[in-house]
């Protein structure tokens, strides 16, 4: 049998519309699996994501003991409160949330782990938490390159009543990582943390309050400068938990309705969503989509027009959903500009660039910044382009939105997308009216 493609061709799309029921949330999923197995109780985990980088975190929790059983569609994880496996050797793949959030764990816990990755990962800065931590008197050696993994963690004699101080300029995984470990040292006394520097990331973080919650622990905020966990805070299990679906993911199929014509209806995130990425629904309406709201479903249709128009933007709020904006750009009139994405540098690869250099193979004129992309689309689009991936998931999704918009499109290496999506391409295939008759 031959080898499987690395490429895949997408045929022109005549028109997008239809319903999509969104996968489980990676970031809900990971935060999900690894509060259940620190809870004291059992947590039956409903709609949890199967992908990559989910199953990283799921491996990574076994090696430390967590005992987990599937029953029916769901994950039963039975808590353990700390890990009972004091020594591992843990693989976390290109999952940088998987990684930041045992790092700061394991530092508080206590034993001799070591955390090592793709290659990729071990580019992907993590010195910042480090920094934090071992200020704090966890013991954390870098293995290679001072700043980045893999890392050797020992016994570490940590004062619960020393606050943190972490960096939030870089990555709200770090602020997250730190915070989900916090309660394993509530015992006695509350913890705080503090941030230097602006907090990017803000709704990622809401997400970590709200799921930290939903487990029995509450953090207090003072502005975004200042959390504290309380004294004797710990996780409880909330016996059922279902997982969201993925807002990041319903930006493709979002940006699918407004760029070709729709509607597409999505379910699983909605109005009462804890995920800032639904508000990419608001930046769609901004460049004259149609949007409707439910608390459960969000719909898109192209604008009365036919056409967006550019729109200039600051995307802090949203850096993942942020990416699908850049190719919604070639379908505008005009020039947009996305505004305070220099976080993209430090995701599965540098996506500043990456995106950058990509656009311009749709024979659109591009300016990357530091931490911009401005993106004026040309008279015609380029068909069938070679669109490089990058081993990122989000990058092929993204132009994939070039075959809807009915311009042809190869996407090379299109498997990354198993990382959160395994079977997004069947998906957005379904969206196209010729399949459906067909």
């Amino acid at each position: 049998m031959p080898p499987p493609k690395d490429y895949l061709d997408l045929p022109p799309f005549p028109a997008a519309r239809g319903h999509v029921r969104l996968p489980g949330s990676k970031s809900i999923s990971i935060r999900a699996l690894l509060l259940a197995s620190l809870a004291e109780g059992e947590t039956r985990l409903g709609n949890l994501l199967d992908s990559d980088d989910t199953q990283v975190m799921r491996e990574a929790l076994a090696q430390l003991g967590v005992a987990m059983q599937r029953e029916g569609t769901d994950l039963v994880v039975q808590g353990a409160r700390r890990f009972p496996r004091s020594e591992a050797n843990i693989f976390v793949g290109n999952s940088g949330l998987s990684a930041r959030s045992l790092v700061a764990v394991l530092a508080l816990t206590g034993g001799a782990y070591r955390i090592h990755g793709v290659p990729r990962m071990h580019e992907r800065p993590i010195g910042d938490l480090v920094d934090a931590l071992n200020a704090a008197g966890a013991s954390i050696r870098y293995e290679a390159q001072h700043g980045y993994p893999p890392l050797l963690i020992g016994q570490g004699a940590i004062d619960p009543t020393k606050p943190f101080r972490v960096r939030g300029d870089v990555s709200s995984q770090f602020l997250t990582g730190i915070l989900q470990s916090a309660p394993l040292l509530s015992e006695r006394s509350a913890v705080v943390i503090e941030i230097d520097g602006e907090l990017i990331s803000k709704p990622y973080i809401e997400i970590t309050r709200k799921m930290m919650a939903r487990f029995g622990v509450t953090v207090e905020r003072e502005d975004w400068r200042r959390f504290t966990i309380p004294a004797e805070s710990r996780y409880c299990a909330p016996g059922a938990f279902e997982v969201e679906g993925d807002a990041s993911a319903a930006s493709y199929f979002l940006a699918a309705g407004a760029i070709g014509g729709g509607p597409v209806h999505i379910t699983g995130a909605g109005r009462s969503s804890i995920q800032g990425d639904v508000r990419f629904a608001d930046a769609l309406e901004a460049m004259g989509a149609r949007i409707a709201w439910g608390e459960n479903w969000i719909e898109s249709q192209a604008p009365s027009s036919g056409r967006l128009h550019a729109i200039q933007i600051d995307l802090n709020h949203i850096p993942d959903a942020a990416m699908t904006l850049g190719v919604c750009a070639l379908f505008a009139s005009g020039t947009s500009v996305l505004r305070n994405i220099g976080s993209w540098r430090v995701k599965e690869t540098d996506r500043l660039t990456a995106m950058a250099t990509e656009l311009r193979k749709t024979g659109a004129t591009v300016e990357e910044g530091a931490d911009y992309l401005s993106i004026t689309p040309p008279a015609a689009l380029t068909r069938k382009a070679a669109i490089d991936t990058y081993d990122d998931h989000r990058i092929a999704m993204c132009f994939s939105l070039l075959a809807v918009g009915g311009v042809p499109v190869r996407i090379n290496e299109p498997r990354c997308v198993a990382k959160t999506f395994p079977d997004y391409f069947d998906v957005l295939a379904q969206l196209n009216p010729a399949a459906q008759k067909a």
